[in-house]
């Protein structure tokens, strides 16, 4: 009887020493953000809202490939800016494995894909297909992005295969604010270009511009966001894991908070808790059954950190 009585004391002082090292390894939160100003932008609004409720954050910023390894080997806890279909081929493998996990969908509607001008899909540019038939007054030029980018690189074979006609067509690239120089000057032109383009980011209202369809085979159509984690990182800790399936962006809420940051120099931080701040109803719905660190009032914390 005693030797039971001491099993049981020894079961139950193991079991609460290791409820204490999860709680201690919830008390911080381990985020990847991989430098793409949208998901700098999500990513810090849900610091300051995991702050606000007693929690210490860590951003570490790694690329994509390394981020998800990194999730896998549980050194990052938690990635806002799965975007699908684009990076299903990256996210799939760890996915299927079990070592990454899907929270949430965050964000719904976004695009990625070629984009001209309104005033140029007006004239009848209104889809893949229809680009060679522009190609004087588009010189017969796609502007891309950063060289090495699997969506120029997608394009190029178009050009390689004289897909759609495009043989005679060449693909720059360049950085986004290349790209998006040569852009504003064709529109202050009002000439025509044609542009990888995508939402959320602050082009979509600084042009009038709209997107064609054409190329789903490799872009896909309207896309979305994903929410995930490493293995086991919502069951461990529940609170936050909470938090992440409340978590819901909106394209106009990105637009906004990445022009302030892009056009005009704002501090990431800065200009993602002003927009809290201005928007308390959309932080309150993140924290819906969600307590702060110690077990108190989720909302009222929130509140109070986002009134000062």
């Amino acid at each position: 009887m005693r030797k039971t009585t001491l099993t049981l004391t020894s079961a139950l002082a193991l079991s609460l020493l290791a409820g204490t090292a999860f709680a201690a390894e919830c008390d911080t939160v381990i985020f990847s953000d991989v430098g793409w100003t949208d998901i700098t932008t999500t990513t810090s609004a849900t610091k300051h809202v995991l702050e606000a409720l007693g929690y210490e954050v860590d951003v570490k910023v790694l690329s994509v490939p390394v981020t998800y390894a990194s999730l896998e080997s549980d050194d990052v806890d938690v990635f806002l800016g799965t975007w699908l279909p684009a990076q299903q081929g990256v996210i799939g493998p760890y996915l299927d494995s079990g070592e990454v996990e899907k929270v949430a969908t965050n964000l719904t509607g976004t695009k990625y894909t070629l984009a001209v001008p309104t005033y140029t899909f007006d004239k009848g540019l209104t889809d893949y297909s229809k680009i060679a038939e522009f190609a004087e007054s588009l010189d017969n030029t796609i502007y891309g992005i950063e060289p090495g980018n699997e969506g120029n690189g997608y394009l190029i074979s178009l050009v390689d295969a004289n897909t759609h006609g495009l043989g005679e067509f060449k693909v720059v690239e360049s950085s986004e604010q290349g790209m998006l120089a040569e852009v504003d000057r064709a529109v202050k032109d009002n000439k025509d270009v044609v542009f990888l383009g995508w939402e959320p980011h602050p082009m979509n209202a600084a042009f009038p511009l709209k997107y064609l369809p054409g190329g789903e085979d490799f872009f896909g159509g309207e896309g979305v966001v994903d929410t995930v984690t490493r293995k086991g990182y919502a069951a461990e800790c529940p609170n936050v894991g909470k938090l992440l399936a409340n978590l819901e962006f909106s394209l106009p809420m990105e637009n906004q908070i990445m022009g302030q940051i892009l056009n005009d120099g704002a501090d990431p931080d800065e200009a993602t808790l002003a927009w809290l701040k201005a928007n308390l109803d959309v932080a309150l719905s993140w924290v819906d059954g969600v307590t702060t660190l110690d077990g108190g009032d989720g909302a009222a914390a929130v509140t109070a950190a986002l009134a000062n």
